[in-house]
Formats: structure tokens, sequence, C-alpha cells
């Protein structure tokens, strides 16, 4: 790094990225902004690949999708004002899904702070609700404690996103430091005790269910748990987008428990009298709406582990809570062994069986038959593939009819928030590049951030992007059925023709409005070696793999007659 002659002081912008450098981080994204341009200058310098992106807001989402993939806070820089609220989308979603993550937000001068100066934004209470610290770096000597505190902010206990703002003329002042060492996150352990009621609760269970969820996992943790599934022959079930953290052709695999679940595993939910949940919080999508669980004294006996202890008790009270992290509980679990035979011998093959049969391709109205789609990507596609999507009704295909089947196999957001598929996508093929990375999107989810398919053309990330494309805001048309039938409002759409608007950006595209059109689509975007984009255009009345709108509505107008 540049110093100041004859002195070993740096700016606060070389200050900070030696300090990101200090902790191992490899990539960073961005969209560039004047009051960082200190932090900018430094990256120049640095061994940080440094991602420019079309709108903070997928900066954002690629920095979540980072953090979930390695562990590791995923590095953001963002400009002050609108930079700062664009990017807010992407650090809810690392809220809500648990990612550790840290924005940084370029600041208005010291100087000129609290006068409601241009783009001025007082960070602390805009994103107070949002993250697990927000701080503004008055002095550059502060940086290194400021930067080690966020990185163990991020990554302890419940691991979530920070944000540092960063005055401008903090950035350009001249400062000596120590650059600390990198950050290894204190991780909550099991105690004996718990581990001795945890089995003795299992020993004595006649119907118990686990049930995956949340942040803070690795494929080593997620090995762990599905050995000692195994021995216990539990069947295992996983939150909304966390299929992942199973192997789904593991033969105690249950599916998921979230929108619009298997009514098979609803009732063996219903109908366990032990719930072990692993790193979920038990939210609403994971609950039907706090619908299938007693609130606040579940009918069932529950062992809620979880690596926050705040987040234990606070909506469900535990026959048994236990204060540990993923990692750690897994192992432990992976050396408890069951006592002989256990009563529901033979519950996770059926638990299984009702997965596959639920998963079994539909058919639906029009010339596309997304099932068989799903079915060409199963067999086409690498075990070790990376799903990316954002949210839409259009995800129930590769959320439901994938197999999922290593950790970090799935970047979709539980929050639901649209455009999270191709930036994620994005930022999973530069940590990953020897791994395939495919990003579903509807045809209104894609235009959210449709725009970061520049950013994979401009890197040569040679990511696929498959739309879904119905010509309207999908899930919103459905409720729209179902509450006010007949009366359609606001969600049709009058949509770009993306496969050539893929070709504009550099990228290769198609278009599929049949079947049999699709594999041989599949093919070629393979062989471009580069950014690909299908479009698929599928029938308006297949808005859901089971029901079509038509059904919706005349039922919804049936029920208004009663």
């Amino acid at each position: 790094m540049k110093s100041k002659s004859g002195t070993n002081l740096r700016t606060g912008g070389q200050i900070l990225v030696d300090c990101l450098e200090a902790q191992d981080v490899e990539h960073a994204f961005c969209v560039p902004g004047e009051s960082y341009l200190a932090a900018l200058d430094a990256f120049h310098d640095s061994n940080i690949a440094l991602t420019v992106c079309r709108q903070e807001g997928g900066a954002a989402m690629m920095a979540d999708a980072a953090g979930k993939l390695t562990g590791r806070p995923g590095i953001c820089f963002v400009t002050r004002g609108p930079g700062a609220t664009n990017a807010s989308a992407g650090v809810h979603i690392a809220f809500q899904d648990s990612t550790p993550m840290i924005l940084f937000i370029g600041q208005v001068g010291r100087g000129m702070a609290e006068r409601e100066a241009f783009q001025e934004i007082d960070y602390r209470r805009m994103f107070g609700q949002m993250t697990k610290w927000v701080a503004e770096i008055e002095s550059a000597e502060r940086i290194p404690e400021y930067v080690t505190r966020a990185f163990h902010t991020a990554m302890s206990g419940r691991p979530g996103p920070v944000v540092l703002a960063l005055p401008e003329d903090m950035l350009r002042e001249y400062a000596a430091c120590i650059i600390p060492d990198k950050v290894v996150p204190a991780l909550a352990h099991p105690g004996a005790g718990d581990l001795d009621h945890l089995a003795e609760m299992l020993a004595n269970a006649k119907s118990p269910l686990a049930i995956l969820g949340g942040g803070g996992w690795s494929q080593s943790a997620t090995e762990d748990f599905a050995g000692f599934a195994d021995k216990w022959d539990l069947p295992t079930c996983a939150s909304f987008r966390c299929q992942h953290l199973m192997d789904n052709e593991h033969r105690c695999f249950a599916g998921d428990i979230g929108v619009g679940p298997n009514p098979e595993l609803v009732k063996r939910l219903q109908e366990s009298d032990l719930l072990l949940v692993m790193g979920a919080r038990l939210g609403e999508m994971t609950t039907s709406g706090y619908s299938l669980i007693d609130i606040p004294v579940p009918q069932q006996k529950l062992v809620h582990v979880y690596p926050g202890a705040e987040e234990i008790g606070r909506v469900y009270q535990p026959t048994l809570g236990i204060n540990a992290a993923m990692g750690p509980m897994a192992a432990a679990l992976k050396q408890m062994a069951p006592p002989g035979t256990i009563p529901w011998q033979g519950a996770g093959d059926t638990a299984h069986q009702t997965f596959e049969d639920w998963t079994k391709t539909p058919t639906i109205p029009g010339p596309v038959q997304m099932g068989q789609v799903m079915e060409v990507l199963r067999s086409e596609l690498p075990k070790d593939t990376i799903i990316c999507n954002g949210a839409g009704n259009y995800s129930s295909w590769p959320n439901r009819f994938f197999r999922y089947r290593t950790f970090g196999s799935l970047l979709g957001p539980t929050s639901g928030s649209m455009g999270y598929g191709t930036p994620a996508a994005v930022a999973a093929k530069q940590i990953y590049p020897d791994r395939m990375v495919v990003a579903f999107a509807g045809d209104g989810c894609f235009m959210m951030n449709g725009q970061e398919l520049a950013t994979a053309v401009q890197y040569d990330v040679p990511v696929l992007i498959i739309i879904v494309n119905n010509g309207m805001y999908g899930t919103i048309r459905m409720h729209q059925e179902r509450e006010y039938p007949a009366r359609i409002t606001a969600t049709k759409l009058q949509n770009p023709d993306f496969s050539a608007l893929a070709k504009a950006y550099g990228a290769h595209g198609e278009l599929v409005e049949e079947t049999a059109q699709f594999a041989p689509a599949l093919a070629r975007c393979f062989n471009s070696g580069k950014a690909a984009l299908i479009e698929i255009r599928i029938d308006a009345q297949a808005i859901t793999p089971n029901i079509t709108l038509d059904k919706i509505r005349a039922a919804a107008l049936a029920k208004k007659s009663d």
C-alpha cells in the first residue's frame, strides 16, 4: 500500500483495505461513488477482486450470496444516500437469512454532519432494525477496531449483516495503525448435560421429526447431521429454501416445510411427539403462518438448537433449548448412538418416499411442461451445481423438483425478495468458478436486477439464467384471484424479448416455447462458453404445479356465493 512519504502513515482508505486483506477477503462487490474514492483507490493496489455492479441492490445481494457460500462476511461498498437505500434490499435479505455480511457506505464529511448535506442519511437510524450492528467510523486510527468488531459481530451467535459508514474526509486522513489478525468467531458448544437430556428425549420418543434451517452451516456440519439422522432413522426436513442442508437423496430426507408444503409432511409434523429443530427460527414461512405449531407451548416436545440464545423461546417455549452453533452441535450428534432398537424404525425411509411421491413430474397447461424441464436439468447438471432464485411462483419448480445434493447448492432469500437470483449467480460463479451455476427467475423477478447480466458479461462469468415467463406478477395474481376473483389490477406485464435482450448484453440467448426445445437450447448454452439465458414462455394458467388460475378463481367465486 502507498504511505505518506517518509512515514508509515496511510490513508483511512488504505487502512480499511489492509484490514480486509488481513481477514482473507478475496471478493468484494460495489457500485462506485465519490463518497469513498480513497477506499476505491486503495483497492487498486490490493489483491481483493473488486466486482463493479450495475445497481447497489445487486451488489448487496452478491455480498449476501458470498456470505452464504463461504461462512465469512460478504463485503459490499456503496455510496451515500441513494446507494445506501438501494443496498438496503440486500441487507434485509442477509438479516432474515442469518447471513454474515458487511456493508460499507460512503458518508458526508464529518464537518457537514447533521446539516442534511448532499445525500446525507443517519445510517444508525436507517438500518437499526435490519442489522446486528450499525456504526460510523469517526477516526481513521480506529478503523481496525471497527472492522474487527464488524467481523466478530457478523459471524458470532446468529450470523447477520453489519453496516459501517465511512465519512469521506475520514478515509482521506492519515493514521498509523496495527492491522489485527484474522477473526476466528467464538462458537457456542452444547453442554454434556444438554446432550444427555436430548438422548433421553429421543430414546423415549415414538415419532420424532428434525427440522434444519438458518445460517451458520457448513459442508461438514451437514454431513455430520446426515450421519446422525441415518443412525437414528430420523425423518428430517428443511425449512423454507434450506433444502441444501441435507442431501435430497438421503434416505431420511423428507422435503421442505416451506411455502405450499407436502400435506403428508405437514401431517407428520403435526403427529410427531418430538421436534428437533436445528438452526431454524420457526418463522412464518416454516410454520405456515404460525399455524402448524402451538404458541407459546407446542403440543410436541421441542428441542430448539440455535446459535443465538436470544432466539430460543422468542416465540415457542422449548422443552430443551440448546445454545450451540451448527458445526459443534452436528459433530456432537454424530457421536450419539441410539440405544438399540428405536420405536420409529423405518420412519426415515417412509418419510423419504412421501417426498419422492410429492416431487413426481406433474402435468400443467400449455406446450411447455416445466416438470419435464426439471427432469432434464436433474439429469444434465452436475451434483454440485448451485441453483439461485429470487421470489415468485416460478420458484416452486426449482425448489420442489430439483435435487440439492451438497451444502451451498441452493441460494434463495427466505425473505421472499425478488431480483435475487441473477446477482447471486454472478457472485457464486466468481467464488466457485469450477461449479455450474444456474439462476431461475420469473419475468417480473428478472427485471428487478436483470441488469447484473451485464456484470456477468463484463467479468466473463458463464452463468446460466432461466427465465420462466408468464407475462405477470404471478404470485400476486394468484392471491388476487383468491381474494378478489376476476378483478385483475396491476399484475399484468408487457415484457421485452428476453433472449434478444441477452444477446444485446453480449450473452448467449435462447427462446423455448415447447418442451422439446429445452434440452437442445440447454446444450447450446453450455457450448457457448459464456453467460447465457433461456427464456421459457409458459401458459399463464400454470400458476402452480398443482392448480390453474381458472380453478383458483372458480373456487373463490363459489366461496363468495355461499
